[in-house]
């Protein structure tokens, strides 16, 4: 949707619904669609996000936030909140609907049985595929790619190297005994 149309939609809603004094943004996040900031009473909206969204996603986003400035930081996405949410005319889900566009991370992990996650930011410490295992274990590593390009862990970063070196000096000692 265009951004200023978001703006305008937005606007609109906050007035209708009591909070039109409250500030309005965009900010920069890849994740998250809208934030409420009860401290500095406004609402963001993720410009990138915003601008792959259908009107009727960025709609339930707004009323998603409105909600949240409606019935104060304290009930997060309880209840309350949820009720609020519906009475102003939101599904009242917590999150996004699974089809709305996403934004993919640069850096994608890839465990040896093919699954897949993505980051924004670069992995700090070595990652095991949650699917695969419920704990740590060196055979479900996620091995990473950062743009398409293979990384080896030297080039992950010097701590990320340094943390794997020793998870498989501690693994080589178990097997030992």
């Amino acid at each position: 949707m265009d951004l200023s149309n978001v703006l305008s939609l937005a606007r609109a809603l906050m007035e209708e619904h009591g909070v039109g004094a409250w500030g309005l943004e965009f900010d920069r996040a890849r994740r998250r669609a809208g934030q409420t900031d009860h401290a500095r009473r406004r609402i963001t909206l993720s410009r990138h996000l915003m601008a792959l969204y259908k009107e009727t996603e960025v709609r339930e986003t707004i009323l998603h936030e409105i909600a949240h400035a409606r019935v104060g930081a304290a009930h997060g996405h309880d209840a309350v909140w949820a009720a609020e949410a519906r009475r102003i005319g939101s599904s009242g889900q917590r999150l996004v609907a699974e089809h709305a566009p996403r934004i993919e991370g640069r850096w994608v992990g890839t465990c040896p049985a093919g699954h897949t996650i993505n980051r924004m930011r670069r992995p700090a410490a070595p990652m095991a595929c949650a699917r695969c295992g419920q704990s740590f274990r060196l055979d479900h590593l996620l091995s990473w790619t950062y743009d398409g390009a293979p990384m080896t862990p030297e080039r992950i970063g010097e701590r990320y190297a340094r943390i794997l070196a020793r998870v498989r000096v501690n693994q080589d000692r178990k097997s030992v005994v």
